[in-house]
Formats: C-alpha cells, structure tokens, sequence
C-alpha cells in the first residue's frame, strides 16, 4: 500500500491526524502530483480548515488545471458555505472537463436551488437522477418539479423515493400535501399518519393533520 493509499485508508477510518500526516509526508515526497492536495484539501474541508482547504484546491489547480475532481471539491468547499456563483463556476467547469457522473450534476443542481432558480435547476437533477437513482436526489428533484408547478410528475417522483426509502418522512410529508390539493383528506391524513410513524417531531405534519380532523 503506498503512502497515498494509507492517508486514503485513514480517512476512510476517521484517523483524521493520521492521514493528514501522511498526505503531508506525501506531498513532500511528490510536490507535482495534484492528486496529494485534492486528497488532503478534501480532509482539510472536512475538518472545518475551510481556508486552508481552498489554498490547497487552488495548489492542485495551478499543477493541473484540467483536473475535473478539483474543481469538483473546490466546488463543495464553495457550496458548504453558501457561496453558490463561485460553486457554480467550479461544477461547469469540472462538468466542461470531463467529470459527469450523478454528484456533479446533483449538486450543480442544488447551488441553482439554494439560490431560487427552480427552472434551471430542474435538467441538473433530472440528469443526477438517471445516472443513479439515490433517495435524496430524487426527493430534490420531486420537491423543483413541484415548485416549477409540475405536481403531478414531482409525485410521480416521489412516489420512486419510497420504493427506496418507504419511511423518508419529507416525501411522505409532501405527498400529504398533494393529496390535500386533491381534495382527498383520507389519503392525506394516512400520508401525515406516516410522516409521523417515521419522525414524530414532523412539527409540519402535525399541523397539517390537525388541520383535518377539527
């Protein structure tokens, strides 16, 4: 197992000292390889060294600016704390190099979510969702369908979240709400029933319930 391997190991184990001392030792040993700082950046982040993090996602960069992963982390490290137009440019610009798998698409998604733009969020999630179908994508890209006013496909959605996940209380909650703007009571309070079974302190669906049955 070479250096790198065992940092990688560390962090898998939660030794976070560990393998920050090995990244280190490794990045000493091959100071042109990005691979060591995005590995150590993604650590860095990880245990809240957020500027330091981004110096060493910027260190990648400069030895390699066409590697996709670091601008993928640097992206995240952007997104974590709500810097979503810096976040966007790093997911276009690993997505403009390559990377194209369901996370990079997810979250490119989700930075046009936290800042209110349903519309252009909806084709990153859809796409995030047909690579691979996750239970937490799949609820953010019902919960933009509903928004953007498409109800009926959002359920749909929803609907495939709970073939992964019969107790994801968010889903539930808002498959409630769908059937209270259908005028179905009984399918919403057994919605809200469920919501509850799967997180009592659902405060939303609480009141929601209650709203029915006085």
């Amino acid at each position: 197992m070479t250096k790198l391997e065992r940092a990688i190991k560390c962090v898998s184990e939660r030794d976070y000292e560990a393998a920050a001392q090995l990244f280190v030792e490794y990045i000493d040993e091959e100071p042109t390889d990005p691979v060591g700082y995005i590995n150590f950046a993604n650590l860095l982040a990880v245990t809240n060294q957020l500027e330091e993090a981004e110096r060493v996602f910027l260190k990648a960069i400069e030895l390699d600016d066409q590697s996709a992963t670091a601008y993928y982390g640097l992206g995240n490290l952007y997104y974590d704390q709500a810097l979503y137009a810096e976040a966007e440019t790093m997911y276009k610009q690993g997505l403009s190099l390559g990377l194209a798998d369901a996370d990079i698409y997810f979250m490119l998604g989700m930075t046009y979510v936290m800042r209110e733009d349903t519309m252009l969020s909806l084709p990153f999630l859809q796409t995030a969702t047909e690579l691979e179908k996750q239970p937490e994508s799949l609820f953010q890209y019902g919960l933009a369908l509903a928004k953007a006013d498409f109800i009926n496909e959002a359920e749909v959605i929803w609907q495939e979240v709970l073939q992964f996940d019969a107790a994801h209380a968010d889903t539930l909650y808002n498959l409630g709400i769908i059937a209270v703007q259908n005028e179905d009571t009984q399918l919403a309070i057994d919605y809200f029933d469920q919501t509850l079974q799967a997180q009592p302190n659902h405060e939303l669906a609480k009141q929601a319930k209650q709203s029915l049955v006085t």
